[in-house]
C-alpha cells in the first residue's frame, strides 16, 4: 500500500505496529525513518522508538545516534515526557568527558521548553534537583575528614545550585507548589529569603487564574480545541511570550491537523518573537502536518525570505509545495503568485539584464504553462480565468523593464482566452498603455474594446470619446463617434429583441395560466350544476373524492402500479404525508380481493391522523405500490425497533396502495431507532423513513440531512458504471486511506446513478485519494473524483406581496418539493368533511353540493324575512 501511496499515515502506523510485534528491529527502524521523513511523529511514536533504540545502544558510538534521535524528537512537538526521557538518558553518560555539563545542558533546555507547563513541568524541576543532589552526595568529604578549601568551595557551589533551582521553581505557577515549598523548607538549613517567599505567593495567585483552564482541559474530550482557544486568548492578554508559545504548542500537539491553529501560531511568531530558528521550525512543521493548505506554504515562503534563507532552499521548498496535493485549482494560482512575487523582489531592475530577471521571466512562462497543462487537466479548469499571472507579467515588463512590446503580446494572449468580452479587461490594458505606451496604441485598444465588449459597451464607448476629445484630431473624433454609434445601435437592437422575446414568453405563460384558470372554473361550474339524485349519495361521494385525486394535466404520467417511480400525485402526497397532515385509511387488504377493494375501502370510516402522537410515529414512503399486505409486512419490519401499536397504510380511491404509510410505536425511543432503517431496500426499492412533523408548526423543518457545504474529508465520485457495487468501490478507495463510509447515490426506485460519496478519516487522506483516483478507469468508465462540495438547494423565490412580476413569469416548480400541477387542495376529503360537515336530509338526499377542493367558501347571501319564510314553507 505504501508503494502506491506513501502519504497513507495510518498505513505507516499499521506497518510499524506489525514489525514491532514480530521483532523485526532493522525493518522497524527503516519504517520509522521513512514515516518521520514525511510526517512529524506524535509523542507516543517517538517514545516507543526511543525506548527500542536505547535497548540496542551499548557502545558510545550508538549512544551518539540515540542523542541525535532525541534531538529530532524534541523538534516535532514540545512534549514534557520526551524531554524527561532525554534528560534521564543523558545521565547514563555522566562518566564520559563533559558528561555532567551535557546533562545540565539538556535539563536547562528542557526547562526552557516545558518548565512552565502547569501540570507536567514539576516533574522536570524535581528530576533536575535530584540530579544535583546526587552530585552533592559525591562531593561530600569522607566522614571524620576535614574538607580542603577546594572541596569546601565545590560544596558551597553545589549547594547554591540546588538553592537556585528551588527558588526558580517556586517563582513559577505549577501544580503541587505547596509540596515543593515544604520540601525546600525542610531541605534548607537557613530561613527562606523574603524575595523567594514573595515570588512564591505571587505564583500561587497566578496558579489560581490558570486552574480553571487546566481543569477545563482535563474534563474535555479530544481534541479540546475550544478549551485551548480560550486558554490561548487568556495567555495573549497576559502577554508572556514564553507562556503563549507553550500553550500554542500544547494545543497543536493535540490538534496538529487544524490549519487555522497553525496559521495563528505562525502569525504570532512572525510578528512578535521573530526568532529565526523558532519561526522556521514552526512553519516547517505546519506544512508537514497540513500539506494541502496553500496558505501555510505561502507563509512559509515569506518567512524564509524574511529571514534571508538561501535562494536554492526557498526554490526547493516551492517545488515541494507544488507536489503537496492542493484540493482546488485556485490554490496553485496562489502559490505561483507568491513565488513569482519573491522572484520579482530579487531583481535589480536598474540593470538591463541580469540572472535574476531571466529567472523571473522563465518562472512566469513556466507558471502559465503549468496552469495550462497540469492544473487544467486535473481540475478541468484553469483556476485563473482572468489570467492574473499573465497580467502581472505584463505589468512587470511594462513598468519595470520598459518592454511594452512584450506586454502587448501578453495582453493579446489574455484577450484570446475569452476575456475580450469584458470591459474591465480592456480598460486594464488601456490604463497600462496610457501609463507606459503611446496614444496610438491606446486608441487601437479602445476601438477593439468597443467592437468586442458585451457586458458594458457604453462604458468603453465613453472612454474612447473622452480620449479623442482630449487628444484626437477631427478625423479621430468622427471615426470614434461613428464607431460608437454603430456599436450602440447594434447593442440596443439586440437588447430590444431579447426584451421582445422575454415579453412573448411571459405572455405565453400568462395565457396558459389564464387557460388553466378558466378550465378549472368551467369544471367547477359544471360540477355545481350537477345535482345528485335520490339514492345516489354514494355516487356523489365517489365523484367528490375523485375530484381530489385526479389532475387536469397529466403529461407522461406513469401507471400507479409501476414500481420504477412515483407518479406526480404520489409525489405530492408523500410531501403532505411527511409532515403529518393527511388522513389515512385502515383497511384489511388482501391480494385476492382487489375487485372488492374499492367498495371495502370507501365503506370504512376515515382514520384521522393524531398530531399529538407525532413523537412516536414515523412516516414511511417510496414503497412499492404492488406490496401485498403492507400492514403485516411493515409491522414485521419495524418490530425490531420496538413495539408497534399501529400501521396505517394510505390507499387511493380505487383501493390500491399508494406507497406510503404511518407507523406508530408505543415508545418514542422506538421511533427514533426506526429512523435508522431509512433507505433500507424493501422489495427492490429504498424505503424512506422520516420523522412525522407537522409543517404548520415547524415551517423550517427539512428532511434533507446531507451536508451542502465543503467537506474536505469526503469525495464526490462521478462517472461510475451502474454495475459498480459498494464493495468494489470500497476496495478501490481503501488503497488511499481508511474509508469510514460509502454512499452510492440511487434514484427513488433504487437504481444507481453512477455517483457516490466516500468519507475518509481526515482531509489528508481525501486529498491524496483525489490525486491518485481522478481519471482512473473502472470497468471501461473514466471516473471523476473531487472534494465533496454539494451545491445549496435552490428554493423557489416568493413574489413580493402586491407586486406583479415585471418580466417573464417564472416556470412553476412541480413535483414533491413544489406545487402540484393541478393546484388542488392537499387536504383529504375526509378531513374537509370533519371541518365542514355536509347537511343531510332524513331521506339521505344531499342538500348542498360539496364545495370544490381549493376554492374558499363563498360568503352566504343575505336573506330577507320573506326569503326565510319561503324557505321554511318549502321545508
Amino acid at each position: 500500500k505504501l508503494s502506491i501511496n506513501a502519504f497513507d499515515y495510518n498505513c505507516h502506523l499499521d506497518l510499524i505496529k506489525l514489525l514491532r510485534q514480530e521483532g523485526e528491529l532493522i525493518k522497524l527502524r527503516r519504517a520509522r525513518q521513512k514515516m518521520s521523513e514525511l510526517f512529524p511523529l506524535t509523542e507516543e511514536i517517538w517514545l516507543d522508538w526511543l525506548k527500542d533504540e536505547i535497548k540496542m545502544a551499548s557502545e558510545s558510538s550508538e549512544r551518539e545516534k540515540v542523542y541525535e534521535l532525541f534531538e529530532r524528537a524534541v523538534k516535532d512537538y514540545i512534549c514534557p515526557e520526551i524531554w524527561l526521557e532525554y534528560a534521564q538518558y543523558s545521565i547514563g553518560g555522566i562518566g564520559q568527558e563533559g558528561g555532567i555539563e551535557k546533562v545540565r545542558s539538556v535539563f536547562e533546555r528542557a526547562l526552557t521548553a516545558v518548565g512552565l507547563h502547569v501540570t507536567k513541568g514539576t516533574a522536570l524541576w524535581e528530576a533536575y534537583r535530584e540530579f544535583e543532589n546526587a552530585i552533592l552526595e559525591t562531593a561530600q568529604p569522607a566522614p571524620g575528614s576535614i574538607p580542603s578549601p577546594e572541596q569546601q568551595q565545590m560544596l558551597c557551589s553545589q549547594l547554591e545550585k540546588i538553592h537556585t533551582l528551588f527558588r526558580r521553581q517556586l517563582g513559577i505557577p505549577l501544580l503541587d507548589m505547596e509540596a515543593s515549598y515544604a520540601e525546600y523548607e525542610e531541605w534548607s538549613e537557613e530561613p527562606i529569603p523574603e524575595a523567594t517567599v514573595k515570588n512564591y505567593k505571587k505564583a500561587l495567585q497566578q496558579l489560581e487564574k490558570y486552574k480553571p483552564y487546566e481543569e477545563a482541559l482535563l474534563g474535555a474530550e479530544t481534541p479540546k480545541l475550544a478549551e485551548y482557544q480560550a486558554y490561548i486568548e487568556f495567555e495573549m492578554k497576559a502577554g508572556d511570550p514564553a507562556r503563549i508559545q507553550l500553550i500554542y504548542e500544547r494545543a497543536l500537539a493535540e490538534n496538529c491537523l487544524v490549519p487555522d491553529l497553525w496559521a495563528r501560531y505562525n502569525q504570532y511568531l512572525d510578528r512578535q518573537l521573530k526568532v529565526k530558528e523558532l519561526v522556521l521550525s514552526a512553519h516547517d512543521r505546519a506544512v508537514r502536518n497540513c500539506p494541502w493548505t496553500v496558505g501555510l506554504w505561502i507563509r512559509y515562503l515569506l518567512a524564509m525570505e524574511r529571514h534571508r534563507v538561501d535562494h536554492s532552499i526557498i526554490s526547493e521548498m516551492f517545488e515541494k509545495a507544488l507536489n503537496a496535493g492542493f484540493i482546488q485549482a485556485t490554490d496553485y494560482v496562489e502559490i505561483w503568485q507568491a513565488y513569482l512575487d519573491y522572484l520579482r523582489r530579487r531583481v535589480d531592475f536598474t540593470q538591463d539584464s541580469s540572472k535574476e530577471l531571466e529567472e523571473l521571466r522563465s518562472a512566469f512562462a513556466r507558471a502559465v504553462e503549468y496552469l495550462k497543462q497540469e492544473v487544467e487537466e486535473r481540475f478541468s479548469e484553469s483556476g485563473d480565468p482572468s489570467c492574473t499571472i499573465m497580467q502581472n507579467w505584463a505589468r512587470v515588463e511594462a513598468r519595470l523593464c520598459n518592454n511594452m512590446q512584450k506586454a502587448r503580446e501578453l495582453w493579446d494572449n489574455i484577450m484570446t482566452k475569452g476575456n475580450a468580452k469584458y470591459a474591465n479587461m480592456w480598460l486594464e490594458y488601456y490604463n497600462l498603455e496610457r501609463a507606459h505606451g503611446d496614444t496610438q496604441h491606446c486608441r487601437k485598444a479602445l476601438h477593439r474594446a468597443v467592437q468586442c465588449t458585451s457586458d458594458y459597451p457604453e462604458h468603453v464607448c465613453e472612454v474612447l470619446l473622452t480620449l479623442e476629445r482630449i487628444e484626437g484630431t477631427l478625423e479621430d473624433w468622427d471615426a470614434a463617434v461613428q464607431k460608437t454609434e454603430t456599436r450602440l445601435a447594434r447593442v440596443n437592437e439586440q437588447r430590444a429583441k431579447a426584451a421582445e422575446k422575454e415579453a412573448a414568453l411571459a405572455k405565453q405563460e400568462e395565457e396558459k395560466a389564464e387557460q388553466r384558470k378558466q378550465a378549472r372554473a368551467e369544471k367547477k361550474a359544471s360540477k355545481k350544476a350537477k345535482k345528485p339524485k335520490a339514492g345516489d349519495k354514494r355516487k356523489a361521494d365517489e365523484d367528490e373524492e375523485g375530484e381530489w385525486g385526479q389532475e387536469e394535466e397529466q403529461p407522461s404520467k406513469k401507471h400507479k402500479g409501476d414500481g420504477d417511480g412515483l407518479p406526480l400525485e404520489e409525489d405530492m402526497e408523500v410531501e403532505t404525508g411527511l409532515f403529518g397532515r393527511s388522513g389515512a385509511a385502515k383497511p384489511e387488504h388482501s391480494a385476492n380481493q382487489k375487485e372488492k377493494a374499492s367498495t371495502s375501502r370507501k365503506d370504512l370510516p376515515k382514520v384521522l391522523h393524531d398530531s399529538s402522537k407525532d413523537n412516536v410515529t414515523v412516516f414511511v414512503s417510496n414503497l412499492s405500490y404492488t406490496m401485498a399486505n403492507p400492514e403485516v409486512k411493515l409491522k414485521e419490519l419495524f418490530e425490531s425497533c420496538g413495539e408497534v401499536t399501529e400501521v396505517r397504510p394510505v390507499f387511493s380511491n380505487k383501493g390500491t396502495f399508494r406507497g406510503y404509510c404511518y407507523v406508530q410505536f408505543k415508545e418514542e425511543k422506538s421511533a427514533l431507532q426506526a429512523l435508522g432503517l431509512d433507505r433500507q431496500v424493501v422489495e427492490g426499492r429504498p424505503m424512506f423513513v422520516s420523522p412525522c412533523v407537522d409543517k404548520n408548526k415547524n415551517p423550517d423543518f427539512k428532511v434533507f440531512r446531507y451536508s451542502t457545504t465543503l467537506e474536505k474529508h469526503k469525495l464526490f465520485i462521478s462517472g461510475l458504471p451502474f454495475s459498480c457495487t459498494k464493495e468494489e468501490l470500497e476496495e478501490l478507495c481503501r488503497a488511499h486511506g481508511n474509508v469510514k463510509d460509502i454512499r452510492l447515490v440511487t434514484n427513488r426506485a433504487g437504481k444507481p446513478k453512477g455517483l457516490a460519496y466516500v468519507e475518509y478519516e481526515n482531509e489528508a487522506q481525501a486529498s491524496q485519494a483525489v490525486l491518485k483516483m481522478d481519471g482512473v478507469t473502472v470497468k471501461e468508465h473514466v471516473i471523476k473524483v473531487a472534494i465533496s462540495n454539494p451545491p445549496l438547494r435552490r428554493l423557489p423565490e416568493k413574489a413580493e406581496a402586491g407586486r406583479a412580476p415585471q418580466f417573464a413569469v417564472p416556470r412553476p416548480v412541480y413535483g414533491a418539493r413544489g406545487k402540484g400541477r393541478t393546484q388542488l387542495s392537499m387536504m383529504p376529503r375526509a378531513l374537509q368533511r370533519q371541518s365542514h360537515p355536509v347537511a343531510k336530509a332524513e331521506n339521505g338526499m344531499v342538500q348542498n353540493s360539496p364545495a370544490t377542493s381549493s376554492s374558499p367558501p363563498e360568503e352566504p347571501k343575505k336573506m330577507s324575512n320573506a326569503d326565510f319564510a319561503k324557505m321554511l314553507l318549502k321545508k
